[in-house]
């Protein structure tokens, strides 16, 4: 009897006993709710990247009076904007003198509706727009823009080629994450995540980059076609979403790998404590 009494583990004891997750546990909440960030964030930077891409809010120019520079001296300004042979010296002047405004694809001009040269001047003002052929996103800049015995400036040539190749990139990485964020759901693994993570990082580098070398590239514009005393040049709501959405992509790249990280290094340490 009384080895079976030496034998009895106190009530007390159960009490400090460590208490083992079963295998089946569930996901703790901290890591799905870091999840659920990283996705709302990951969407939303890629809406706004989208929305950046297609619109022409890039860098806006903006004239005292646009109807008067649309005038008799200047009747031949759409036709001369909208012609194939139009180099970047002729539609950067245009811009200039018609409230234009510039995106990735487009360029865009304010016009009287009525130009004609019996037309008497009209305030009632249209914008019109021409996007960029695929062989005007790679044709070569000029150290003199509109003269074509100045040789080739290599500076604005491969920053105007990444500004058209660096958003393409960032989307496409962004959704090649987002599917390998639908396999590790349905493989209900947070291993995944960290790729996942790693995608979103890069597409935010991308996105920087080409913010970055869009900046780059009007600064070097107007070094070689100075704004004129009556225009104001600034950088538009599209330049803008852009920059929104490389610190979303950061800061969901940031959630999905510590969410991944930490969810490992938690099974790792349980997985040694059931061995222990």
């Amino acid at each position: 009897m009384s080895r079976v009494r030496d034998e009895v583990v106190p009530p007390g004891a159960l009490l400090t006993c460590p208490r083992v997750p079963t295998q089946g546990a569930m996901m703790d909440n901290r890591f799905a709710t870091a999840l659920v960030i990283a996705c709302v964030l990951s969407l939303i930077s890629t809406i706004y990247m989208a929305a950046s891409i297609g619109t022409d809010f890039w860098y806006e120019y903006h004239t005292l009076s646009p109807a008067e520079n649309v005038s008799e001296a200047g009747r031949s300004i759409w036709e001369e904007f909208v012609s194939k042979d139009a180099d970047e010296k002729t539609y950067t002047d245009a811009l200039f003198r018609c409230n234009g405004t510039v995106g990735l694809w487009r360029r865009c001009i304010t016009v009287p509706k009525n130009s004609h040269w019996y037309s008497p001047p009209e305030t009632d003002m249209t914008t019109n727009c021409i996007s960029f052929s695929l062989s005007d996103q790679f044709v070569e800049k000029y150290i003199e823009p509109g003269n074509h015995n100045s040789g080739t400036d290599l500076n604005r040539t491969y920053l105007w080629r990444l500004q058209f190749l660096l958003p393409f990139v960032s989307i496409g990485l962004m959704c090649f994450g987002a599917l390998i964020g639908l396999c590790a759901c349905a493989c209900r693994s947070l291993y995944p995540a960290i790729a996942t993570g790693v995608l979103h990082f890069l597409a935010g580098l991308c996105t920087l980059g080409l913010v970055g070398c869009y900046v780059a590239g009007i600064e070097l514009l107007h070094r070689k076609l100075p704004l004129p005393e009556d225009v104001r040049g600034e950088f538009g709501w599209s330049f803008c979403l852009a920059c929104v959405s490389a610190p979303l992509q950061f800061m969901a790249a940031a959630l999905f790998i510590w969410a991944a990280r930490t969810n490992r290094k938690e099974f790792t340490l349980l997985k040694a404590y059931r061995v222990a």
